[in-house]
């Protein structure tokens, strides 16, 4: 399954990121990947995107990734909700008790 997610680039604390087009079952660190469909600058805050290949490829069957489909909400690129991308954790027990214990 093709996948758009986000590929960290840059040197160590210097990143930047490219959204890339490539097969789920590849690592983000393999380098392996059919097409760059923009870039990320988190530092500046400078986001581009090809919108023509993005919607392209998500009209042929491509899933984003999480954190992709809220710079395209973003972006209008495709209409929607934002998603939460924190982490889905359970809450420990100490949060249960403290949450009791404030009631």
């Amino acid at each position: 399954m093709l996948k758009i997610r986000l590929q960290r680039i840059g040197r160590k604390n210097d990143p930047s990121f490219r959204a890339v087009l490539t097969d789920s079952r590849n690592s983000t660190k393999s380098g392996k990947f059919l097409e760059i469909v923009g870039t990320y600058n988190p530092k500046s805050g400078e986001t581009v995107f090809k919108e023509e290949r993005m919607k392209y490829w998500i009209g042929k069957g491509a899933k984003v990734s999480d954190t992709m489909h809220n710079f395209l909400v973003d972006k209008k690129i495709i209409e929607g909700k934002k998603v939460n991308v924190l982490s889905k954790k359970k809450p420990t027990k100490k949060r249960k008790e403290l949450k009791a214990a404030a009631k």
